[in-house]
């Protein structure tokens, strides 16, 4: 059966698991009733939950048994996170009690609430545009500090604002040309062509700005992958060890020790990757390491960034498999690391053969530390190169934006070509309605259901 608006549902809004507070929220017409019958209060001049205000008491099933003890709050619509009338219970974070008392949430007539539930009733009843909805999602899933600042932009309507705006310069283009079409025979000031060409000029300016904006965050909204890839004992294991921070891969002095690949999240000063150890390169008989190794040079050759590993001690010689590697990122996509610093280096130095072929280079020890701090800066560096680092405060579109701002664009830079060509003001103002159309889908004034569907499934339930 198809949800409705007006159903009453619930949700855990915590995460899973055990923790000293979990929370249930309810939304919908009955959210208060089912509130003050699941809670009661130890206060004698108890009338009922107050709105805004924190109660503690305890909670019962329909039947009367107790389920636990803790807080209650009430927020009435229009003044609650949906717009609708909403109840959120604080009880003790044991599964087995949030089940309890969501379970009589249920008995006394809500419904189980749907991934994104509660804040697409919010965007139906207008407390979030579509882009603030989506930014919603994004905070939860923040992995470090820009992730999260990149979203609290668009969730306090930065990208939202930026969209109404260029909407608003469309709409006036539009409107001016309309006086040449709905008054053909009347001597009516309409816009010239050359300002209805620098109108759009002006238009495409500003979609250039907020797809930069929108390159420029997306390593840190999606994340990198940088792997480590090169010759057994060169010291990559080492190398993985300690960028984490931890012994997370096993390293010894017998070749062949890692025989797949081994996968870590690591922040780098806000920016999110994924690192990955490969299997050392070699010719070997043995089929499991040669599966293991083959599956690392295929993860290496998809990475973001290729960290090639090379033993700064040992006279540099090209290895074929890593060769393959190299030729297929490119030298913009690979930074070279010596490692073994503490030791004598060998000459010729690796890292100078390799620099003849355009391939930046850092030396480490991994065992001293020394040269690390330096080659996070180089990686991180090297993953935000192209566009830079993001303006903190400039609104950056998420991947659906960013398509709707680019099919916007395409229309404009075609408009262009037909003001231009001297086509007619009625032909031109088709592409104008179409790209303000695509403009609106931003925030979600012309978005349609399956749309809307695929932005609100990505969410937690409880949220």
């Amino acid at each position: 059966m198809r949800p409705k608006p007006s159903d009453t549902i619930a949700a855990v809004a915590t995460p899973p698991g055990r923790g000293g507070v979990g929370i249930i929220r309810v939304s919908g017409p009955a959210a208060r009733d089912i509130a003050e019958k699941l809670f009661r209060s130890p206060r004698p001049d108890f009338s009922g939950l107050r709105p805004y205000r924190l109660h503690h008491g305890t909670f019962h099933a329909p039947g009367g048994r107790l389920l636990d003890e803790g807080m209650a709050a009430f927020m009435p619509g229009p003044g609650s996170y949906t717009g609708q009338d909403t109840a959120e219970l604080f009880c003790h974070g044991s599964p087995a009690v949030l089940a309890a008392v969501l379970g009589a949430a249920y008995a006394l007539g809500a419904r189980p609430a749907e991934a994104g539930e509660f804040t697409k009733r919010a965007f139906l009843n207008g407390r979030l545009d579509l882009s603030q909805a989506e930014a919603v999602a994004e905070l939860i899933a923040a992995r470090g500090a820009v992730q999260a600042d990149l979203a609290l932009n668009r969730l306090t309507g930065g990208m939202g604002e930026a969209a109404r705006e260029l909407g608003q310069a469309l709409a006036d283009l539009l409107a001016g040309i309309c006086l040449a079409v709905d008054f053909p025979e009347e001597e009516v000031e309409c816009l010239p062509r050359e300002a209805f060409a620098d109108g759009v000029a002006a238009a495409v300016a500003r979609i250039d700005a907020l797809l930069e904006a929108g390159q420029r965050a997306a390593p840190y909204r999606q994340g990198a992958t940088v792997a480590l890839f090169g010759k057994v004992n060169a010291g990559k294991s080492s190398l993985f060890n300690a960028l984490l921070g931890t012994d997370r891969a096993i390293v010894t002095a017998l070749p062949g020790t890692t025989r797949d690949y081994l996968e870590e999240s690591l922040d780098l000063d806000g920016l999110p990757v994924r690192l990955t150890d490969t299997a050392g390169l070699r010719a070997t008989d043995d089929a499991i390491e040669d599966m293991g190794k083959k599956r690392g040079l295929e993860k290496a050759r998809r990475a973001t960034l290729g960290l090639y590993v090379v033993d700064g001690s040992t006279p540099f010689a090209p290895d074929p498999e890593a060769e393959a590697v190299l030729a297929e990122l490119g030298p913009g996509k690979v930074l070279a690391v010596a490692t073994k610093a503490d030791l004598p280096p060998a000459e010729p130095a690796p890292l100078a053969a390799l620099a003849g072929r355009g391939i930046r280079g850092v030396a480490v020890s991994s065992r001293t530390g020394h040269g690390l701090t330096g080659l996070v800066a180089a990686i991180r560096a090297m993953l935000t190169a192209e566009n830079g680092p993001p303006e903190p405060d400039t609104p950056a579109p998420s991947d659906r934006e960013a398509a709707a701002l680019s099919a916007a664009r395409a229309e404009l830079a075609a408009l262009a070509e037909d003001i231009a060509s001297g086509i007619p003001y009625d032909l031109m103002g088709v592409r104008l309605e179409t790209a303000a159309g695509l403009v609106a889908d931003i925030t979600g004034e012309t978005t349609p259901d399956d749309v809307l569907n695929a932005v609100f499934d990505r969410f937690c339930i409880g949220k």
